[in-house]
């Protein structure tokens, strides 16, 4: 069995799914450390006509000290949902399968979620069903497993009986390499090349959203993560 570990980044890039239809399994790394500054678990890019269209879930942060992924609560103040949504719906209006997903966004735009986990979680799990990611979702946050990197990813893998972990190139540095080989595990490195698709408004911009491959090419959005060649 291949497993594969992500942190539940909002609405992820193209190469977050990449690896996961290389996988049988995703990890969702839910039990780590959220990080102090800047991070893709809040934010995300998206394009509208003047390029990249940045988009930030507010979160509470403040007083609060270390926090572990899953303990993250949302900050529901002020109208940022409502002027995401209509951001989206401005900058791909004219996407030829945005309409199939407008239902989705107004939905998670209005839905009072609490906890950051729970509104992404929501996200990648809709972004893999309509980009046909067969591998299924393990919630760390399950599995109880008390230790970090390097031993995690191993301790992750024994636990739920892989045989090999497929992990990015830049991760080497930091995963216990002799843990696997101990163990019987194979760790395969994986560096997902952004796709090029057709994309609105000007100059192509790699690694956005996947919302952007899934607006954009809809169906043909699997083949395009599998590095088919997908007629136009």
């Amino acid at each position: 069995m291949i497993i594969s570990a992500y942190q539940p980044y909002f609405a992820p890039f193209s190469g977050f799914f990449a690896k996961a239809l290389r996988s049988d399994l995703l990890v969702i790394m839910d039990r780590v450390q959220f990080p102090r500054g800047t991070t893709w678990l809040t934010r995300n890019r998206f394009k509208n006509d003047q390029g990249a269209l940045w988009m930030t879930i507010p979160v509470w942060k403040k007083g609060l000290g270390l926090q572990k992924i899953d303990e993250v609560r949302i900050c529901n103040e002020g109208r940022w949902a409502r002027k995401h949504l209509v951001s989206l719906k401005s900058a791909y209006a004219n996407a030829p399968f945005f309409e199939d997903h407008v239902a989705f966004l107004e939905k998670i735009f209005s839905e009072r979620f609490e906890k950051l986990i729970d509104l992404n979680l929501k996200i990648i799990e809709y972004l893999m069903k309509h980009l046909r990611i067969p591998a299924k979702i393990e919630l760390l946050s399950k599995l109880d497993i008390e230790t970090g990197e390097p031993r995690l990813s191993v301790e992750v893998c024994r636990k739920l009986g892989a045989t090999q972990f497929l992990a990015q190139s830049g991760a080497k540095k930091y995963l216990d390499q002799e843990g696997f080989e101990k163990g019987g595990i194979s760790l395969k490195l994986f560096n997902a090349r952004p796709p090029v698709y057709p994309q609105l408004w000007g100059q192509f911009i790699p690694n956005l959203s996947a919302f952007d491959l899934l607006f954009n090419c809809g169906p043909k959005g699997h083949d395009i993560l599998s590095g088919k060649k997908v007629s136009s």
